[in-house]
C-alpha cells in the first residue's frame, strides 16, 4: 500500500457513504486473508466459502453502522471467527486425511521445482496442518491469527474475547504443541 493509499478505515466509511469503489478495494485487500482464515479453521472448502460469502454479506449490511474502533482487519476477522463459533456450536466438522491433503495440495504446491523438493515442502506443510489440527481450538485461532494474520496480542484478544496475557498463554502453549510435534 502506497503512502497516498486510504486506509481500510477510510475506505469503509467511505463505503458506508455509498462509494461502492471503496468497497472494490477492501474486498481486494482483505478476500485472501479472510478466505485462508476461514479454510484453516473450518479445514472444509464449502463451509469457508459459504462463510467467506456470509462475513462480506455481514460487512455489506453494516457499512452504514460502521466506526473505525478498531483496525478494519481486526473487525473483519472478528465477524469470521464469531461465524465459525457459531458453525462449531451447530456441529462441528472433521477433515478426512484425503480432503486436508486435497487442499493443501491446491493451495499451497508450488510450481516447476524438483519433484522431490516439492514432496519434502509437502510433507512439512502436511506436517504443520496436522499439528495445527491438533491444538485445542483456542489454542489454533490464536495462532493462526497471529501467524497468518499478523495481528498483535490485543487484537487478537478483541477477536476472541480474552484479555492479553491469555492470548499471550495461548501462543506460547500453541507454540510449544508444534514444535513438539514436528520434531518427533
Amino acid at each position: 500500500m502506497a503512502a497516498d493509499d486510504p486506509t481500510d478505515e477510510d475506505l469503509m466509511l467511505a463505503y458506508g457513504a455509498g462509494d461502492l469503489l471503496a468497497f472494490e478495494t477492501l474486498y481486494r485487500r482483505h478476500r485472501g486473508g479472510l478466505y485462508r482464515f476461514l479454510l484453516r479453521n473450518l479445514r472444509h472448502r464449502a463451509d469457508a466459502d459459504e462463510l467467506f460469502q456470509e462475513t462480506w454479506s455481514r460487512v455489506i449490511t453494516a457499512r452504514e453502522r460502521y466506526r473505525p474502533e478498531a483496525r478494519f482487519t481486526t473487525w473483519l476477522l472478528q465477524i469470521a471467527h464469531n461465524l465459525v463459533v457459531d458453525r462449531f456450536r451447530r456441529q462441528r466438522p472433521q477433515a478426512s486425511e484425503e480432503e486436508t491433503e486435497a487442499v493443501m495440495r491446491t493451495l499451497d504446491a508450488p510450481d516447476g521445482e524438483r519433484p522431490e523438493r516439492v514432496l519434502s515442502e509437502f510433507e512439512e506443510r502436511r506436517r504443520l496442518q496436522l499439528a495445527l489440527e491438533e491444538l485445542p481450538e483456542e489454542q489454533r485461532l490464536a495462532f493462526i491469527l497471529r501467524i497468518e494474520n499478523g495481528l498483535g496480542l490485543e487484537e487478537i484478544g478483541a477477536i476472541t474475547h480474552v484479555g492479553r496475557e491469555t492470548v499471550k498463554s495461548r501462543l506460547r502453549y500453541a507454540l510449544a504443541r508444534i514444535r513438539a510435534r514436528l520434531q518427533s
